[in-house]
This record gives structure tokens, C-alpha cells and sequence, in this order.
């Protein structure tokens, strides 16, 4: 007999499962693209270094790269909103525990469910200005005055990002609604230099 399914949604029905391991997917996926994103900038900046520094030396070389700043924010946007809906399900945000901490399981439990209602609505709403912002730039073909690059690109890969946080707060939201794990414990760092 094979054994039954395993994971923090184990005990979902089964849509709703593979539902929610579906967002952890992405969860997962969202983390890398944002690991993918420092590990962008860091190069960025380190090649900033390295060229204001060969310039000092070499007269040739210039003293900078001009669009390092514009980039390296656009990165830096990108990998906080691509970090969330992982560090969301790895219960890695900031949380003040002082009042949820002190109430029963149920009531707690019933508190975790309205915050994610919340946090679905504050990120449905934010989905929608960002979208909406992005559009915007898209069809005004407005560009970066430093250096002529499109904007909507950059504003895209916020949005998605925190499209994927808005679907890790829906995940929460059933997870708390069907008394499932609300944390997933195998995408937290097992060391703190992880």
C-alpha cells in the first residue's frame, strides 16, 4: 500500500491541495527569482567598484557605468517583492506576537484567518494599482530619462512579484480556514548563513 500524501498540506482535500501546492511551487520559484535578483545586483555593484576603481588606474576605462543606479534600484524592487511570498510561507515577515501569542488556539486561529483576509485585501488592491500603474507606462511608452530604457519592464516584475505575494495571502487565508499549517518549515533556512 502506498503511503498517502505528504507536506504541510497533507491533510487539504485533495483540490484544495493541489491548490496550495501549486502557490507553494511558486513560493518556491519566487524565492529563487529573488535570490537570482541580489545575486544580480551584487554583480552590479561589484562591477561598479571594479570600473570606478580600474579608472582611477587606466585612464581609458570610464568612471562608471551609467545605468548601475537606475538598474541596480530596479533589482533591488524586484528582489524584495520576488522574496515576500516565500518568506510569507516560511513565516520569515516581522510579526508582533504580543496579543496572538497569549489567546487559545482557536481564537488564534480565527485571528490568522482575518489577518489573511486582510492581507488578501491590502495585495488584490495593490495588484490592481500596480497593474494599473504598469499599463499606464506601457501604453504612454514612457521611458527612464537617464537612460531611455522602457519603464514597464521594470514595473512588470514588481507587479508579478507581488501578484505571487497576493496568492501566498490566499493560501494562508484557506490554510487558516481548514486548520492546515500555516508555516512551511522545509522552506525555512536551516542556518542562519543560508
Amino acid at each position: 500500500m502506498s503511503p498517502g500524501p505528504s507536506g504541510p498540506n497533507a491533510a487539504a482535500p485533495p483540490a484544495l491541495r493541489t491548490i496550495l501546492d501549486a502557490i507553494d511551487r511558486l513560493a518556491r520559484i519566487d524565492g529563487w527569482m529573488g535570490a537570482t535578483c541580489l545575486a544580480a545586483l551584487f554583480a552590479l555593484i561589484f562591477a561598479e567598484v571594479l570600473v570606478r576603481t580600474l579608472s582611477n588606474v587606466l585612464p581609458w576605462v570610464p568612471a562608471d557605468i551609467p545605468v548601475a543606479w537606475e538598474y541596480g534600484s530596479y533589482l533591488m524592487a524586484a528582489a524584495f517583492t520576488f522574496g515576500a511570498a516565500m518568506t510569507l510561507r516560511a513565516g520569515g515577515h516581522i510579526r508582533v506576537t504580543l496579543l496572538i501569542g497569549r489567546v487559545s488556539p482557536a481564537v488564534r486561529r480565527h485571528m490568522e484567518t482575518v489577518l489573511a483576509a486582510l492581507g488578501v485585501g491590502f495585495t488584490t488592491f495593490l495588484v490592481y494599482a500596480l497593474v494599473n500603474f504598469t499599463w499606464q507606462s506601457f501604453d504612454s511608452g514612457q521611458i527612464s530619462i537617464s537612460s531611455g530604457t522602457p519603464l514597464w519592464p521594470a514595473q512588470a516584475v514588481v507587479t508579478f512579484g507581488v501578484v505571487l505575494l497576493m496568492l501566498q495571502f490566499v493560501a494562508r487565508f484557506l490554510q487558516a480556514l481548514f486548520g492546515l499549517p500555516l508555516e512551511s518549515l522545509d522552506m525555512r533556512a536551516s542556518s542562519v548563513s543560508e
